[in-house]
């Protein structure tokens, strides 16, 4: 192909936004009575991707933390966080892998840092110490999405 037969590529950020927020506090306020605050913290990760019109797409990250104490021998919720950090993005020129790879791995590292300010916020406004959330290593998380789409792909069918 020569350059004039060259899709024009892009890729570029037109909106970051909170689309889903929320926290809850079951054992407040007695859980701030505890003298030896150890919480067990349960982080998950979640992206989703949807087509909004010809080479946009819209990439939500979400992200869900548990926070659980035991008391009196019983595993109890402290807080649960859950934020949908959104955006929207435009992508042309890029196809295959190159396409699947910027859709679930560089939009969710673009995410990442809004999420992980929002989360900590949330936290604190709880009245828990802030939650801040390591750093996520997308690119591992995408291969280890293929290869788990692959090995499905290829178990046979039972019926």
């Amino acid at each position: 192909m020569t350059d004039a037969q060259q899709p024009q590529r892009a890729f570029f950020l037109q909106r970051i936004y909170l689309k889903d927020v929320s926290f809850e506090s079951p054992r407040a306020p007695s859980i701030f009575q505890l003298a030896d605050w150890q919480p067990n913290i349960n982080v998950q990760v979640g992206n989703a991707t949807q087509k909004l019109a010809d080479d946009v797409y819209e990439v939500t990250l979400t992200i869900t933390a548990t926070a659980t104490q035991t008391i009196e021998g019983k595993d109890e919720t402290a807080f649960l966080a859950e934020v949908a950090q959104a955006g929207i993005f435009t992508i042309q020129g890029f196809d295959g892998a190159e396409f699947g790879h910027i859709l679930g791995s560089v939009c969710p590292t673009q995410l990442f840092p809004f999420v992980r300010e929002t989360v900590a916020d949330l936290v604190s406004k709880g009245g828990f110490p802030p939650l801040l959330l390591q750093p996520i290593n997308f690119d591992a998380l995408y291969l280890q999405h293929l290869q788990q789409r692959e090995a499905q792909a290829a178990q046979p069918l039972t019926h």
